[in-house]
């Protein structure tokens, strides 16, 4: 718990930072950039993947990605700040572990992604999409569960159509066709959703989609379900030797896992003592859910989180509760997230990287010809 809290603490005071110089860097423009070397630079793949843990299915998505781009330079966005997923759920390991295991089976470069746990879904899709934009990226791989009807709708987005999710139909944004009808489940989801994004900022996605059918034999219900009870071996041919050890360093040194953690004070002194006007300016926030926690605070003050998830509605999406705590143990306001996402990603956070040439070479792609979006990039 303790680490939990140092990991909070450090990540508020980066995230506040983070905004501050953003705006300072975007009035006063690129002071970094690198010399162009457009004619000899490798393609860049960009994969965004929550690595918690990295398994077999992250692994078999890299491997097939390297091997249809071999001379590509593997750059894997990882979330950071505040470690919680856009489900709103804590991750297992901390981000730097994250990414020390991206690298150490194959990653060139791991690079920060945005604060998904305090953003809606289309907040940190948004990001995710910028971020794309802003690395100059060439290929980007997705894996994805295979159904009847899917294969048309990746087509489309292989021809650069934004694909957009309605009420239980998906729409082809350019022809304005309905090319399926129903749900999509989470992993199909996010790459229709990735192209509605990448379509609104007006980023070149045609040919750039790697589409990498999931394996079978990988559960993260049962991998969390393993580390939660320090019982790796049940799991172990799940994941490649390198998170088993990594993962096993980490449990021994009591750095995780984190998943079934948070800071549960925080949550509980926020639903309780911020006011109806407070509560509201919080990101994610209404009227109808601010009035709930309202309401049933004045019959009996908070004391617990089940006591806060209870007095949640349910919210369009399933995640809906696990979202609004992580909100309530940041407190971070949503005119504070309109306007980082707005600046997003002006600075690059490295987390980790292969060798030094290889972060010469990734400064290198990411500034070639200028950069609009990316005014510095940082080592952590």
């Amino acid at each position: 718990m303790d680490f939990l809290k140092d990991i909070q603490e450090n990540d508020r005071k980066t995230f506040f930072k983070d905004f501050e110089n953003s705006k300072k860097l975007c009035e006063k423009g690129s002071e970094n950039e690198v010399s162009s070397k457009s004619s000899d630079s490798r393609p860049l793949i960009a994969d965004f993947t929550e690595y918690s843990p990295l398994h077999n299915g992250h692994f078999h998505c890299m491997k097939t990605a390297k091997e249809k781009i071999p001379d590509g330079l593997f750059v894997a966005v990882v979330p950071g700040l505040f470690e919680r997923s856009g489900r709103g759920l804590p991750y297992i390991l901390h981000r730097k572990t994250r990414a020390e295991i991206a690298v150490a089976v194959g990653a060139d470069i791991v690079v920060e992604g945005p604060p998904m746990g305090i953003m809606g879904s289309g907040q940190y899709s948004l990001c995710l999409t910028k971020m794309f934009q802003a690395l100059n990226t060439d290929y980007i791989p997705r894996g994805y569960r295979p159904f009847e009807g899917y294969e048309k709708i990746l087509e489309r987005i292989s021809l650069g159509h934004g694909v957009a999710p309605k009420p239980y139909k998906i729409v082809d944004m350019d022809t304005k066709e309905v090319i399926y009808k129903g749900k999509l489940e989470e992993d199909n989801y996010v790459i229709v959703s990735f192209s509605k994004s990448l379509k609104k900022i007006g980023f070149d996605f045609k040919d750039k989609f790697i589409f990498v059918p999931r394996i079978e034999g990988v559960s993260g219900t049962l991998i969390r379900k393993a580390c939660s009870e320090n019982n790796l071996d049940s799991v172990k041919s799940m994941l490649p030797s390198e998170t088993l050890r990594i993962l096993e360093r980490e449990i021994n040194a009591d750095r995780a896992p984190l998943h079934d953690l948070r800071v549960e004070e925080h949550i509980i002194d926020s639903a309780n003592s911020l006011s109806f006007e407070d509560l509201l300016k919080l990101n994610f926030f209404n009227e109808k859910l601010v009035r709930e926690l309202i309401d049933r605070r004045e019959e009996k003050p908070f004391e617990s989180i089940s006591e806060i998830e209870d007095s949640i509605f349910y919210g369009f999406s399933s995640h809906f509760k696990n979202r609004v705590l992580s909100i309530l143990e940041t407190r971070i306001n949503a005119d504070m997230i309109s306007e980082y996402i707005n600046n997003y990603p002006s600075t690059v956070r490295v987390l980790n990287y292969k060798n030094e040439a290889v972060l010469k070479e990734f400064e290198e792609k990411v500034f070639e010809n200028g950069n609009r979006f990316v005014k510095n990039i940082v080592t952590d």
